[in-house]
């Protein structure tokens, strides 16, 4: 944390309200409070039904467990916030009861709060820092569950801030992408006053905001109206364009696009390319929950066809694989496993999830994997061959490296599965432009302070340059790609102006640029 953020930092934590909350409770009484357990649906319920697991905390709720963060003089969870969230100052905001002021100082630094409060992995960013955790071994503040209360009572009262827009520049520039990144992107391009343009290739805004997580974890709903408000700041989003198909970046640059942002994201699924892996009934996790998520197979009313069984396998430990195996349960199988060749203890997948999967029914087949499928005679998967697994030494990742045991292989009677083991870069904007500089896994290489790529009118964030993220290391990969844009796109025209003034008439000026 630099020392011109911290002065900040400083001057807002003693401003006069700040002080008397602060005076109004001591800290031995705030860090005696225990953390508010968030309400959820009951497990046996909430698996027959798409509703919100989470429910959402109360307005009580809310300011009692605001009233546990201390207000610390250096807050370390700052620091832990990809978005770089003012969090103290919003958490300060609920525990006196100004809710809608709270919402506002959310949407300094993020576009999509309500989101965040959702499927941000809080315990690995913010809340693992919060002093709490790093000084008291007590659970740390909720902020995620805060930051979601804050978001959803604005939406819910009506009232609706829309961030301050600076004085429209007239200046045109276009996100690649409507997903986490493009958003982001978007947002605060928009707050610094250009004329933004988000493309779509899918037929609804949102990217795997959309079509890769599940309403029961993340409502449409909650997007849709993010996504409001960002056209409220001016933001044009157009569908159903494919930047290097339906037009390329050329073509948009002669439309009057000066520079760009690629947030294509890693739609391209990985495959296990074992036997078998072709047969029907065999999805990887993004057709899977495509199909469900953005094109309704679940409604009886929409005839998008999906094949979900009684006895559904998911390979993988991540999100994607939980969103997956849970959907699956609510599809009605009477056996919904996790298939995933580490211990349980190593899967990438947020705790809560593992814990909600646990409790709706799920069955985790740890230290397992998958060697070869079997069909009937209509090709249809039936079931698998799969082998077990014991951790050896410690692979790059870090992770102790599974070890296939020798003649321990069985059979499982399967109807459906669902491959979600990893994805790879969109080729597509990559193959568009020879200029582009990409790694061998097809990522877009950047420069990691300012996101820009080999070609300078070029920034790229989010999956086309991580090969798989979460939702707000995209969003902080968006943010930074548009400070970097609104650095170079000012450099520009000061040196165009620069080199105005070597003329003297308008005449000479309109004679060099014939």
């Amino acid at each position: 944390m630099n020392e011109g953020l911290l002065e900040f930092l400083k001057k807002e934590r003693e401003q006069e309200w700040r002080v008397e909350l602060r005076s109004g409770v001591k800290n031995k009484e705030r860090t005696q409070l225990e953390r508010i357990h968030m309400p959820e649906q009951a497990p046996d319920l909430r698996n027959k039904n798409f509703s919100e697991v989470n429910l959402g905390l109360s307005e009580e709720q809310a300011v009692l467990e605001a009233t546990r963060c201390i207000d610390c003089p250096k807050p370390t969870c700052i620091t832990g916030c990809p978005v770089g969230i003012n969090i103290p100052k919003f958490i300060k905001k609920i525990e006196s009861g100004q809710f809608l002021d709270a919402a506002s100082v959310l949407k300094e630094t993020n576009a999509l709060p309500a989101v965040c409060g959702r499927v941000c992995p809080q315990e690995v960013q913010c809340e693992q820092v919060c002093f709490y955790a790093q000084k008291l071994d007590k659970p740390p503040v909720a902020i995620g569950n805060l930051e979601r209360f804050a978001a959803d009572y604005e939406r819910n009262s009506g009232t609706i801030s829309v961030p301050k827009i600076a004085g429209r520049n007239g200046i045109k520039v276009a996100s690649i992408g409507s997903g986490p990144a493009g958003l982001a992107f978007a947002g605060d391009m928009a707050k610094m006053g250009y004329d933004v343009t988000v493309f779509e290739a899918l037929h609804e805004i949102g990217g795997v905001l959309k079509y890769g997580i599940p309403e029961f974890r993340l409502p449409n709903q909650i997007v849709d109206v993010e996504i409001e408000n960002l056209e409220k700041m001016g933001v044009k989003f157009v569908k159903n364009f494919i930047v290097g198909k339906t037009a390329s970046i050329e073509d948009l640059q002669e439309e009057g696009f000066t520079a760009f942002l690629v947030g294509s994201g890693a739609g391209l699924p990985n495959f296990m390319h074992i036997p078998g892996e072709n047969y029907i009934g065999i999805y990887s996790s993004n057709e899977y929950l495509t199909r469900i998520n953005l094109m309704n197979a679940a409604d009886p009313d929409f005839d998008t066809p999906v094949i979900s069984g009684k006895s559904v396998a998911v390979i993988g430990g991540g999100n994607t694989a939980m969103d997956s195996v849970r959907t699956a349960k609510r599809l009605g199988a009477e056996r919904a496993m996790i298939i995933y060749r580490r211990s349980i203890e190593e899967m990438p997948a947020r705790i809560e999830e593992i814990k909600h999967a646990k409790e709706e029914g799920v069955e985790f087949l740890n230290l397992h994997n998958p060697v070869e499928y079997f069909a009937d005679e209509n090709g249809v998967v039936k079931s698998m061959r799969v082998q077990k697994m014991e951790l050896g030494e410690p692979d790059a990742s870090g992770r102790r490296r599974p070890v296939p045991i020798e003649g321990s292989e069985y059979l499982i009677e399967v109807d459906t599965v669902v491959v979600s083991v990893g994805v790879s870069p969109n080729p597509l904007i990559p193959q568009s432009m020879k200029d582009l500089d990409v790694s061998a896994w097809g990522t877009i290489n950047v420069n990691k302070e300012n996101m820009q790529t080999s070609i300078p009118h070029l920034f790229a964030g989010g999956d086309i340059v991580r090969g798989g993220a979460t939702v707000i290391l995209a969003m902080g990969d968006g943010r930074k790609a548009a400070a970097a844009m609104d650095r170079y796109i000012k450099g520009k025209v000061r040196e165009i102006l620069s080199l105005i003034k070597e003329f003297k008439t308008i005449g000479e000026i309109l004679d060099f640029a014939r």
